[in-house]
This record gives C-alpha cells, structure tokens and sequence, in this order.
C-alpha cells in the first residue's frame, strides 16, 4: 500500500539563481545545492556542479549512489581505473562503493547535475568547502595552513558521510 500523503512536505522548485541557493567553493569546483537533503526528507540531494578546467576531485568511494549529468563541456570520469569521457547530454551513474572520480580535461569549463541517494553529499560539502556568494564567485584564496585545514576536515568527515578518500 501507499502511505499517505505527507502534507508537511512541500513542492521544492530549484532555481540556481535564486539568492537563497547555497554555493560551495571545493576543490577550485562550485557546487550549487539546488535540492537538499532537508528538502527531500534525506531521499537525496541535487547539487550543480561547476568543474573548471583541470577540476575535479581526488579518487574517492562511498556507499551511496551517484548519478550525474553532464549539461555543458565533457568531464573524463574514472571508474575502477578505467578511463570514461562523457559529453553534454550523457548521464553517468556511479554505483555505491566503486572507486572513482572525475576531471576536466576539455580545456573549457563544464557544468553537470549530480544526484546523490541518499541524501548526505551536500552536507559534506557545506561543511568541507568554503561558502561562495554565487556561482560565478572565485573561490578563496587560501593559505598553505588553510588548505591543510579543509584537507584533514574532508578527511575527518568523509567516514560520517559515508566516504573515504583512496
């Protein structure tokens, strides 16, 4: 059977340019968090991703699903060592617990969507990353010490989040 309907859920409509979004600068990417985790009741999460060239995160795996679909440029996805260039209009889906991560090698800018389930990535990354005041914001110049810092917080967090770094 079906439940119910919850009416203390609302419609979420997610607009990048809406001045309550939340932008994280992390790893020289912004991510917009368009559909949070607190919206969704922790189903999952959506977050617009920014990869500049030569962006991108370390490997990595965690235990939950990740989709992503590329809107502009192309990103080279590793996956178990394997080498994957996906353009604009593909949609990749990372399965729970693969080694992976991505890059921009395309020598221009890429956007993508990426879909958590469940929920948790966009809470990791607001707490990681350095909050920016919209998607066109550089990111922060940091010291030596202060990237130190959010490189042992993203360590110390990852496990909480269900993530390790490889």
């Amino acid at each position: 059977m079906i439940p119910d309907d919850d009416p203390s859920r609302s419609l979420t409509v997610a607009d990048p340019d809406d001045p309550g979004t939340t932008y994280v600068s992390l790893v020289g990417n912004t991510y917009a968090m368009l559909v949070t985790g607190e919206q969704t009741d922790g189903r999952y999460c959506l977050i617009e991703m920014r990869v500049p060239d030569g962006g991108g995160p370390p490997p990595h795996r965690h235990d939950f699903e990740e989709m992503f679909t590329i809107l502009e440029g192309e990103i080279e996805f590793t996956f178990r060592g394997e080498k994957h260039t996906v353009r604009a209009g593909s949609t990749v889906n990372v399965p729970a617990n693969a080694p992976h991560n991505f890059r921009n090698v395309s020598g221009a800018p890429a956007r993508m969507l990426c879909m958590c389930t469940p929920a948790g990535q966009d809470e990791y990354f607001t707490r990681i990353g350095d909050v920016v005041a919209g998607k066109n914001a550089p990111p922060p110049q940091l010291s030596q010490d202060e990237l130190m810092e959010r490189r042992r917080r993203a360590a110390e967090l990852a496990s909480a989040y269900r993530s390790e770094f490889l």
